[in-house]
Formats: C-alpha cells, sequence, structure tokens
C-alpha cells in the first residue's frame, strides 16, 4: 500500500515551479504581443478608414463661407484643388478644413442636410400638407439620398481599385449636395419659377464639384488613375446626380414623385 503522506520531493517542485514560471511567462509575452499587434492593426485601420471624426468639425465662419462658394459655384475657384498634407508622428497627414479649403468638413454637410429638412417641412406646410409622419418621411428621404450617393462615389472609387479613401471623407463629400437642394428648395417657397432653374443649376454645379474632387482622390490621394476608365467615371458620377437631385427636390409624402 502507498503511504498516506508521501515525502516531498525538491526537485519535482523546482521543475513544476520553473515550468510554470516559464509557461506563465511565454504565453504572457506571447499574448501581449498578439494584442498589442491587433490593436495597432485595429488602430491603423480605423485611422485609415474612419479617420478621427473631430478632424471634420474643424471650422469657423471664414471656411465655411469660402467653402459655400467652391460647392456652389466650383468654376469660380481659381486655385489648386489638391489638400495640404502636413508630417505627424512620422507620417503625412492633411491640415483640418481650418486650414485648407479643400479639405472635406462634416459641419456643412449636416448643416445643409438639417436646413433641407427644415425647407421641405416648411413647403409642406405652406401648401397645407404638413404632419409629423410626413416630415418624417421626407427625413427618411433625405437620409436614403445621403446614403445612395455615398454608395456611389465608394463603388466608382472601388471599380477603379482605388477604394483606400477614408469613409468620413466620401460621406462629407456625398453631403454637399445638400446646399444646392437647399437653395432650390428655398427658391421653390419665395418663388415657384426659380425652382426650374436653381435646380438645374444646383445640380451641375454638384456635379462639377464632384468631379474635381473625385478626379484629386483618384490621382493625389489613392494614387490610382486609370486614364482609360476616368473619364467615363466621372462623367457617370456627374449625370446621376441630376434623377437624384429631381427624387430629392421633389417635395412630396410620396417615395417617387
Amino acid at each position: 500500500m502507498s503511504p498516506i503522506n508521501p515525502p516531498p520531493n525538491p526537485f519535482g517542485n523546482a521543475f513544476s515551479a520553473a515550468g510554470s514560471g516559464f509557461i506563465r511567462g511565454g504565453l504572457g509575452a506571447y499574448g501581449e504581443k498578439i494584442l498589442g499587434s491587433s490593436s495597432e492593426y485595429v488602430q491603423s485601420n480605423i485611422s485609415r478608414y474612419f479617420s478621427d471624426p473631430q478632424y471634420y468639425f474643424q471650422v469657423n465662419d471664414h471656411y465655411v463661407r469660402n467653402k459655400l462658394k467652391v460647392v456652389l459655384l466650383p468654376f469660380l475657384h481659381r486655385g489648386h484643388w489638391t489638400r495640404i498634407s502636413e508630417p505627424v508622428g512620422g507620417r503625412l497627414s492633411y491640415k483640418p478644413p481650418i486650414y485648407d479649403i479643400n479639405a472635406p468638413d462634416l459641419y456643412i454637410p449636416f448643416m445643409a442636410f438639417g436646413t433641407y429638412v427644415v425647407l421641405t417641412g416648411l413647403s409642406l406646410g405652406l401648401r397645407g400638407r404638413f404632419s409629423p409622419e410626413a416630415l418624417n418621411l421626407l427625413f427618411i428621404k433625405g437620409m436614403l439620398g445621403w446614403f445612395l450617393q455615398v454608395s456611389l462615389l465608394k463603388v466608382s472609387l472601388f471599380s477603379l481599385g482605388s477604394a483606400e479613401a477614408p469613409f468620413l471623407d466620401i460621406v462629407a463629400y456625398a453631403g454637399y449636395m445638400f446646399t444646392g437642394l437647399s437653395l432650390a428648395v428655398l427658391g421653390r417657397i419665395l418663388w415657384s419659377f426659380t425652382y426650374y432653374i436653381l435646380m438645374p443649376w444646383t445640380c451641375l454645379n454638384t456635379g462639377i464639384f464632384l468631379v474635381k474632387t473625385m478626379k484629386r482622390v483618384l490621382f493625389a490621394e489613392a494614387r490610382c488613375y486609370d486614364s482609360s476608365r476616368h473619364h467615363y467615371l466621372l462623367l457617370f458620377i456627374a449625370m446621376v446626380q441630376l434623377p437624384l437631385f429631381i427624387w430629392l427636390g421633389n417635395v412630396s409624402i410620396r417615395w417617387l414623385f
């Protein structure tokens, strides 16, 4: 029979303690390496595709005035369309909108979208068709139009193998269309005849702005510029603005027309 209390084995305890310490130390170092690399990978991809949201709200009155001029009257923009870069943390980064008129921002798109919803609700109210449900439908319709514009720009860039532009940049570029839409809806409220002048005019200017911007993204930022296809792509982006503007500019509780 085996003894009830076997004598202690100092060598076994020493080896087991050393083995457990080795395992704990090795697994700990390996785990920290894995977690550290995964954290760096996630952070690099987040900063690569989404950037810092605070970056897009660094604006002032001077920037907003000049940016509205560029969006609504892009053919009068005499300067270059290239964004200004600066070294930050050992790598190149772009200056915020307050220092660069060509930088995208989310302040103007969000304010323009809110203005668009308010003006469409006011237009319905002047015709005696306003209701909270109708305003909710117009809000959803505007968000759907914004989503379609983002999808159009993102798919267009992806088709040329240059889908590395930050996602919030694309959201900002797509949201600038609500500045022209707000102006057109305001014209319909003040004098209905001006709507048929402002709508194609703002649509044309938005198309020019997007063509200039997407050309810069393809050539300068994404560093992928296929001269055999980019002209057709940019022309397609400009042509799609007309049906999108007509659909969003039609202030109605119906989804289509």
